[in-house]
């Protein structure tokens, strides 16, 4: 990982800097918040920023903001001065480190911010199988497209790729194309001069340049406009870039890999996505199971999560019992691993003993489900069918204003107004007549029950967009202007999560 170290320190910044490369870091140095900004810009970047607390923190990490640069800054300072500590992390540093510098508590902290593990959890031969087919493309420098549903762990395996590469030495750089708005997208990918539009003020070397030598990962690629696919496939063929505002072009060396959820044959045939494009980048595809294609990973990746949040939550190490097991297996999993990510995490937090049992899994997607499946076709008197009943499966009320659920909803959500009578029916009808439960839609339009389980998932998820979207198996863009759109038509809209909300 690379980090940059701002500020003098009083003589310590030696030290620390000692510390962090022999644990593996690259370290650079300068002492103000202009040069900091100016180093950030450059093609060298950082992965995570150390800075002096006597340094305006609040200033840096507006500044970061307004230019778009995402990176995790921690404050560190001369011994334990709790108010400069509390500043710091009120003014949005992700943690306090005191000094003289403790090399553990360095170590600790690079790991933990920078996250450099990703090591892949398998044990399914579909999924063996996959990774052969991953060991053999990554040495070469052909552009690779990774396909697969929402949260089966394409970035992973793109950073996997890139670690198996010849240029796993040099800078592996994501862009999420479906995060970033169209008119900005450009700007990240490609740079832009001092002054090429309102808010340039200063030069700044896009992604691009960043990777140089490296690899780019295009982030779910199907997301982006048709005119920047143009330019995208200049890059490509010409391996050079135009910075915004410049009219000199710059070489750049970089390996492409390029993910998606949608099946782009049939994005091109919409005219969605450039044919020319398609092909370029899929000069070799590989495609991700989803996790129900690949059943012998869901005990061995859950246990994964379980001892991952167990440790981070400080709590003893914590096992599946065969019931709570028997649940997992029997689910849909239409949110794929980050799915049960999220059930491992809620399930260490609510489990009251080292075994963990089924009232501590909370199972969510369930109308999600298609008809038919192992998910649809469980028993309504089971607990994988009603997995919020009981004590350990109780969610969160929704947020005030809301209203309460109506009954027989089988999330913690409470549908728009003026649609409560519709709920209770469904509620009513699936528990009279033991009848599947999409019995009790019949007699609602499409859009009534999209919008009531767009807004429950939302409610669910205490406002984050993001998390919302990823359940629901949908882009953030999608969720964004479906909103939008409740909005306008009166229904309320959960306001956006806490960490979420400087984005609105």
């Amino acid at each position: 990982m690379r980090l940059l170290i701002v500020g003098t320190l009083e003589g310590y910044i030696t030290a620390a800097g000692k510390i962090a490369m022999q644990r593996g870091a690259k370290v650079s140095h300068t002492d103000s918040i202009e040069g900091a900004l100016n180093a950030l810009r450059a093609a060298a970047g950082a992965d995570l920023v150390m800075i002096d607390v006597k340094l305006d923190i609040a200033t840096f990490i507006e500044s970061l903001k307004a230019e778009r640069i995402t990176i995790p800054v921690v404050a560190c300072g001369i011994g334990t001065d709790a108010a400069a500590a509390v500043k710091a992390i009120r003014a949005g540093a992700k943690e306090y480190i005191p000094l003289p510098p403790d090399a553990e508590l360095i170590a600790a902290v690079l790991e933990a911010v920078a996250e450099e593990s990703h090591a892949i959890v398998c044990q399914d031969p579909a999924m063996l199988a996959t990774l052969r087919l991953a060991d053999q493309v990554a040495p070469s420098d052909a552009s690779v497209l990774i396909t697969g549903e929402s949260g089966t762990g394409k970035e992973l395996m793109a950073r996997y790729i890139h670690r198996k590469s010849r240029r796993s030495d040099a800078p592996f750089v994501a862009v999420n194309c479906a995060a970033i708005p169209e008119n900005l997208l450009e700007s990240e990918l490609f740079g832009h001069e001092k002054g090429a539009f309102t808010g340039a003020v200063a030069r700044r070397l896009g992604r691009f340049e960043e990777a140089n030598g490296g690899t780019l990962l295009l982030d779910e690629l199907s997301e982006m406009h048709p005119r920047l696919q143009a330019k995208l496939l200049r890059a490509i063929q010409e391996k050079e870039i135009d910075r915004i505002g410049s009219s000199q072009p710059v070489k750049v060396n970089v390996r492409l890999v390029a993910t998606s959820n949608r099946n782009l044959e049939n994005e091109v045939r919409a005219g969605n996505f450039r044919e020319d494009l398609y092909f370029r980048l899929n000069v070799f595809s590989v495609a991700i199971p989803s996790l129900r294609e690949r059943p012998a990973d869901i005990p061995l990746i859950a246990d994964h999560f379980l001892k991952k949040y167990a440790q981070a939550n400080g709590l003893g190490e914590k096992r599946l019992s065969d019931d709570a097991l028997l649940m997992l297996r029997a689910h849909h999993w239409r949110g794929n691993v980050r799915e049960l990510e999220n059930t491992m995490h809620r399930a260490v937090l609510l489990s009251k003993s080292e075994t963990v049992g089924p009232d501590a899994i909370m199972l969510t997607s369930q109308l999600l489900a298609p008809e038919g499946s192992a998910q649809a076709s469980i028993p309504t008197n089971s607990p994988v069918a009603n997995p919020f009943a009981g004590p350990g499966g109780t969610v969160p009320q929704a947020p005030r204003g809301y209203g309460q659920p109506a009954p027989g909803y089988p999330t913690s959500y409470a549908p728009p107004q003026g649609h409560a009578a519709g709920a209770a029916a469904y509620g009513n009808a699936g528990a009279a007549s033991g009848a599947p439960a999409v019995q009790g839609l019949v007699g609602r339009t499409v859009a009534e029950v999209e919008r009531d389980l767009i807004i429950g998932t939302l409610s669910h998820c205490l406002g984050n967009r993001t998390h919302a979207a990823n359940i629901l198996g949908i882009s953030i863009r999608t969720l964004r202007n479906k909103l939008k759109q409740y909005s306008e038509e009166g229904v309320p809209v959960p306001p956006p999560g806490t960490e979420e909300r400087a984005a609105y």
